[in-house]
């Protein structure tokens, strides 16, 4: 059963940083992408970056870092520079590369206070 647990979320100040992490477990991910997205309330859920086991990567917020581990099967988003529209549900994915996003973490709140 694949798992995916993401864990560092919580409430910083503007202009904090942030690192979430998604642990991964129940499969190998050697071929698989690792993506991070978020909802925010009344919004529809975005991409926020994504990365291959390579460690090649993409990203659309350019405070945010994202990085794998893969002998941990682990990846993180560094969150620098926050701002209160930042805050939103953080949701860790993993897929092959090429194709849908098949696994889902359960989410991580961030809450930016201004």
């Amino acid at each position: 059963q694949v798992q995916l647990v993401e864990s560092g979320g919580g409430l910083v100040q503007a202009g904090g940083s942030l690192r979430l992490s998604c642990a991964a477990s129940g499969r190998t991910f050697s071929n698989y992408a690792m993506g991070w997205f978020r909802q925010a309330p009344g919004k529809e859920r975005e991409f926020v970056a994504s990365i291959r086991w390579s460690g090649s990567n993409d990203s659309v917020k350019g405070r945010f870092t994202i990085s794998r581990d893969n002998a941990k099967n682990t990846v993180y988003l560094q969150m620098n520079s926050l701002k209160p529209e930042d805050t939103a549900v953080y949701y860790c994915a993993a897929g092959p590369v090429g194709s849908s996003w098949l696994y889902w973490g359960q989410g991580t709140q961030v809450t930016v206070s201004s």
